[in-house]
């Protein structure tokens, strides 16, 4: 059974008598920051001399400062960068800066596990790993609840990295949601798993393969936008709040014997086959080679895929319907923002 932790196993005095370094401002950044503030923690955040998001953190009332003054200030350094920038950012301007009793701390456990950070071992090293975008981690912790997260231990040094751990965990909301207990290995191999098979590539491929099979058979692309696309969200709202259980009942009984007859057809023992596959090479580091090796040659591939999903039909009309419908606050993004 997992291990679940809530606010009442969590000593937030631990955490707030700790002065805490938040390296990067984004999605999650932002949050951490602004929420362990608000639990009356000390932060800093780490931002380089010409990073844009120096005025947002400032305008929020947050201290900043370069990366490396941040590090050598902190007792605890959460690093929220990119995965792919965080190998650099924490040889030059993190590791300078470590120190026995300082904590090392990430929300997500990439490098840890592809070995591609490797923290002195009179540090503690963990992990508090939200499950949700940074923004539902702020909104969330403002309306009194919270995001669940998990937690994990890669060096315990100290004897004490579980716990601060907790209390860190719990004065960015993630105790009145829940914690769970985990492995850096665990978290990273999963939540690549997930990203790749079933919330990005899985659903993204779908929905392509629905919405190009109605529209090779002569169905107007609008219509098809809605069947495949705009009403997934309604489908994934039922599942959010009762599982699939709860989504079959709200559903038609039509719609449910469609799912029981034809779900198997589609997602049957080859896609299986290749998740399992998909999960071999996150676990043998090929999928983490790979994208380490893409980024070092300038992300070429990756560019060229990104500006060409932009590029598919089901985007095209997308813009147009969604324009339609100012209810949803369509978003329209260019590639590389």
């Amino acid at each position: 059974m997992a291990t679940l932790y809530y606010d009442k196993n969590a000593d937030l005095s631990l955490i707030r008598g700790k002065r805490v370094a938040i390296i990067g401002y984004g999605s999650q950044g932002h949050a951490h920051a602004l929420n362990l503030a608000d639990n009356g923690v000390r932060v800093k955040v780490g931002l380089p001399p010409s990073s844009r998001s120096i005025a947002k953190a400032k305008e929020r009332g947050l201290e900043v400062a370069p990366v490396a003054e941040a590090s050598a200030w902190a007792d605890v350094i959460m690093v929220l960068v990119p995965d792919t920038a965080q190998p650099a950012v924490y040889e030059r301007e993190i590791a300078p800066h470590l120190a026995p009793g300082k904590t090392l701390m990430f929300a997500h456990g990439f490098n840890i596990r592809y070995g591609t950070i490797l923290p002195r071992v009179d540090v503690d090293v963990s992990m508090v790993a939200p499950k949700g975008p940074g923004h539902r981690v702020r909104e969330t912790f403002q309306d009194g609840s919270g995001v669940p997260a998990l937690i994990a231990v890669h060096q315990d040094a100290s004897g004490s990295a579980r716990q601060l751990a907790l209390s860190y965990a719990a004065a960015i909301g993630a105790g009145r949601a829940g914690m769970l207990a985990t492995t850096f290995a665990e978290e990273t191999e999963t939540d690549l798993f997930g990203e790749q098979a079933v919330l990005c590539g899985g659903v993204s491929a779908l929905v392509k393969a629905g919405f190009e099979t109605l529209t090779a058979a002569g169905y107007q692309p609008e219509v098809a936008y809605f069947e495949c696309l705009h009403e997934l969200k309604l489908i994934v709202d039922l599942m959010y709040r009762g599982g699939l259980s709860y989504m079959r009942y709200s559903v038609s009984d039509t719609a449910e014997h469609g799912d029981y007859v034809s779900g198997p057809r589609v997602i049957d023992a080859r896609v299986k086959d290749a998740m399992r596959s998909v999960l071999a090479e996150i676990q043998n580091g090929t999928f983490a080679r790979r994208w380490i090796d893409e980024n070092h040659q300038g992300r070429p591939w990756f560019e060229a895929e990104r500006a060409k999903e932009t590029r598919h039909p089901i985007e095209e009309v997308g813009v147009k319907l969604r324009a339609m419908m100012p209810f949803l606050d369509p978003v329209t993004v260019k590639p590389g923002e």
